[in-house]
């Protein structure tokens, strides 16, 4: 492995034979033009782009650096998705139809909406377990409660279990609460067991509510290059560098499967991953309040890590859609140099 630097940019490259030399050096300096133009986005703090196994460009804006942690926000609902499938294959769960209500029963309302018996694992991993929201303007006052489970819980129903996409942190928590009690570890702790085959891959630190249930689905800090190693075992079908399987195959393709749909941006949803075309090419995706994004595209060998400024929002101020233009960027240009190479 060696590495070297130009204009500020961290190339990293295997030992290539010299036929495909000259199209990684193309490629590298295409993805040079776009980071460069990229510094004009203020809230952009690091980048990382893998191609087929070898990351080949790397950048931190602003004195940031892809070693230091941070917090990922609800990126981190693709961590717990993958410990969910984790779960389901050591047998801890049955399945994503299995009924949350048993698994949660201490924490139940008294007189409980009859419909509680009717969301499943699954349903909280699509968004779609129909209770009001805690994400948005319910978040402050969740968050403030004594006991996050059962205020989630608690909540009325804004749509039948299985009906259209509601987007809550709460229902991610509600998994993070179901590892803990199946597992017989804290989730934080079972993240550290069940993902120590992936290098680099490290939880830096990870908030809990006042039962002490991390935080499923926010508040979970990671490096830049933490977070691109989980994406590089996803995109290898679950498999960690070292030849150990960590996902199973059948639980990515389920996770990456469209269920439901986002009603603020379309796009589509499967369990703990967006989905979306970008430069005609298919993405899977984990998005975090502010841009911590997470970016998967199999067709063309790529993982991409961003990270921004976690303390502004993303959705409504066109960030998240300029970080989706720059993926576009990076996919042409390694399209470009694959076309070279051939």
């Amino acid at each position: 492995m060696r590495a070297f630097i130009a204009a500020g940019v961290v190339f990293i490259s295997a030992s290539l034979c010299l036929s495909a030399a000259p199209a990684l050096a193309d490629v590298q300096e295409r993805l040079k033009i776009v980071l460069d133009d990229v510094a004009a986005l203020t809230p952009l703090r690091t980048v990382i782009i893998a191609h087929d196994g070898e990351t080949i460009a790397e950048r931190g804006y602003g004195g940031h650096s892809v070693t230091a942690p941070a917090n990922i926000k609800s990126a981190s609902k693709t961590i717990v998705s993958a410990m969910v499938g984790i779960a389901i294959d050591k047998g801890l769960l049955e399945g994503v139809d299995q009924p949350v209500a048993g698994l949660l029963a201490s924490y139940l309302p008294d007189a409980p909406d009859p419909r509680l018996r009717d969301i499943t694992i699954g349903h909280l991993l699509s968004m779609q377990a129909g209770l009001e929201r805690t994400s948005g303007q319910n978040y402050g006052r969740w968050v403030a409660s004594r006991d996050w489970v059962r205020f989630v819980l608690a909540q009325p129903f804004a749509d039948e279990p299985g009906g259209s996409m509601l987007y809550s942190t709460g229902s991610t928590h509600l998994l993070s609460a179901i590892l803990t009690r199946v597992g017989g570890k804290s989730t934080l702790a079972l993240a550290r067991e069940w993902f120590a085959d992936i290098d680099d891959f490290s939880i830096a630190s990870w908030d809990r509510d006042p039962q002490g249930i991390y935080f499923g689905g926010n508040q979970m800090a990671m490096s830049p290059r933490s977070l691109l190693a989980f994406g590089e075992m996803y995109r290898k079908g679950g498999v960690a560098e070292n030849g150990e399987r960590v996902v199973s195959a059948r639980w990515i393709e389920e996770s990456w499967r469209v269920r439901t749909h986002s009603r603020f941006t379309q796009d589509g949803y499967g369990y703990g991953w967006f989905q979306r075309n970008i430069a005609g090419e298919d993405v899977s995706y984990a998005w975090g309040y502010g841009g911590q994004m997470l970016y998967i595209v199999p067709s063309v060998g790529l993982t991409v890590v961003m990270t921004s400024d976690e303390s502004a929002p993303s959705g409504r101020t066109g960030h998240r859609e300029d970080l989706h233009g720059v993926l576009g960027r990076i996919i042409e240009a390694v399209k470009t140099g694959d076309t070279t190479s051939n």
